[in-house]
């Protein structure tokens, strides 16, 4: 496995594409981002004009309060190849993705930023790494200008870091959210929540091919950043979830059996050490083991709501 910060970011200029083979889709969530809009959306065609003839762009507006939806409605007007879905108001990037998702079209569905720090000429990489058979490719930021060391990059390492061991899919950059994906394969994937961090891992579940391309962010050149470290305390929370999804989604009684099982053999041995102390040695048990025998009935209990909990899971997914 090479690290991907050890060589620089290809560009698109660099390398000769043949015309490739499958109807591509860009969805784009947008949310307060109306100086973006239009170079993002000239830059993109322009790539994608060089790439393919048959693509479409899809654009969300996740309920900005600035005019972002009024110029995505004047360009789809003048371009047929654009689709612009608007959310009633701001669900966030993953619904927002979902709901791009959902109105693409392409085999091929190509997810970026509309802040710009995403380049548009870097899509050839993805679509190149998709024909050849990957199924989900990421883009690796190798450089982040603008990004404070402290306050983003060093916690988006340590991050990172936590993902990949937590979820056993070796990648450098789970947060970036410029990502290529077959379409048959991401429409299967449930998301909510911030889940769009571990589509990788999800993926991973269902048998995908899985790489990554290094990229570099640009500076952010209008607006201000939506991304801060308080983000950072969801994710964490994902961190429990994620691996709970891949090992026992489709067999929770493996995981909650398997707690409650150990909370009935911890409370059974404590209850043995309570009936040997009564019968050899006619100990008060009340007196003398009053929190523990109370610990031990709150243990069974746990343990048997657990096993419960349990069936009541494998009914569910059955």
């Amino acid at each position: 496995h090479r690290d991907l910060h050890s060589f620089p970011t290809r560009r698109s200029s660099d390398l000769i594409y043949s015309s490739f083979s499958m109807k591509c889709s860009v969805v784009v969530p947008f949310h307060n981002e109306e100086k973006n809009v239009t170079e993002l959306y000239i830059r993109t065609k322009t790539v994608m004009d060089s790439q393919m003839d048959d693509f479409e762009l899809v654009f969300v507006d996740d309920g900005s309060t600035d005019r972002t939806f009024e110029v995505l409605s004047e360009i789809a007007d003048l371009d047929e190849r654009i689709t612009v879905v608007q959310l009633r108001r701001n669900y966030g990037k993953t619904e927002a993705l979902v709901a791009g998702f959902d109105h693409a079209s392409g085999e091929y569905i190509i997810a970026m930023d509309g802040d710009l720090q995403h380049n548009p000429e870097d899509i050839p990489l993805f679509l190149e790494k998709l024909e050849e058979g990957y199924d989900v490719v990421c883009g690796c930021r190798v450089a982040r200008p603008g990004d404070s060391v402290i306050a983003k990059q060093l916690p988006s390492r340590i991050a990172n870091w936590l993902m990949a061991k937590a979820t056993d899919v070796d990648i450098h950059d789970f947060g970036g959210g410029f990502k290529g994906f077959r379409a048959s394969l991401i429409r299967e994937i449930p998301l909510y929540g911030e889940l769009q961090r571990f589509i990788p891992a999800l993926a991973s579940a269902y048998g995908a091919k899985i790489c990554e391309v290094p990229i570099q962010i640009e500076e952010r050149k209008h607006g201000s950043s939506h991304y801060g470290i308080g983000r950072l305390i969801p994710v964490f929370f994902d961190l429990l979830t994620i691996p709970f999804l891949l090992r026992y989604a489709s067999r929770p009684m493996h995981f909650f059996g398997k707690l409650g099982f150990f909370g009935f053999a911890g409370s059974l041995a404590i209850a043995l050490y309570l009936l040997i102390d009564w019968l050899a040695f006619g100990a008060n048990l009340m007196a003398s083991h009053g929190p523990l025998m109370l610990f031990a009935i709150a243990l069974m209990i746990a343990a048997l709501q657990l096993i419960c909990l349990g069936f009541v899971g494998e009914m569910m997914t059955r």
